[in-house]
């Protein structure tokens, strides 16, 4: 997956943001195998709350900003049947959100970088058709993508109550 990365905040440096986006898009990749496809291109926005919370209130209709917004491009059967020949395919966009992540991070003991890799994994599975809201079930098995995704980044489990 081709990732379009664009900084638009006072995201702190290091890290570098770009490389930690994909090395946790490579890392996804690794467990949630439609996800490598070489046709696919994502769009990445670090974006600050001002920005998050007006593309929720205009897409969303939830006037406050949020951590991770995802829109979709594709629909899971789409981006299943999706073969590896072929023009770029768009599976959507993600924006991170600067000043709630990094108050999420503190409240949680953890630094800013794990935090964002764990919602850009999350972002990125949102994308590719998972969801935690549908069931307990579907809620289960997108913990558990994203955990042995950021387990081979070194991550711990962001959710703190389950084994890889």
């Amino acid at each position: 997956m081709d990732l379009d990365i664009s900084i638009e905040a006072a995201w702190p440096s290091p890290p570098d943001w770009e490389e930690l986006a994909e090395r946790a898009a490579a890392a996804l990749a690794q467990v949630a195998p439609e996800l490598a496809n070489p046709r696919l291109t994502a769009s990445l926005l670090f974006a600050d709350d001002a920005e998050v919370h007006a593309l929720n209130r205009e897409w969303r209709g939830k006037d406050k900003p949020t951590n991770v917004l995802s829109f979709p491009m594709l629909e899971r059967e789409e981006l299943l049947a999706l073969n590896t020949e072929g023009p770029p395919e768009l599976l959507g966009d993600i924006a991170l959100a600067l000043e709630t992540c990094t108050r999420e991070a503190a409240e949680k003991g953890i630094s800013l970088e794990h935090h964002a890799v764990h919602l850009i994994v999350h972002g990125l599975l949102h994308l590719a058709g998972h969801d935690h809201e549908i069931s307990a079930e579907d809620a289960r098995a997108m913990e558990q993508l994203e955990i042995k995704a950021l387990a081979l980044l070194g991550i711990a489990d962001p959710y703190g109550d389950h084994d890889a």
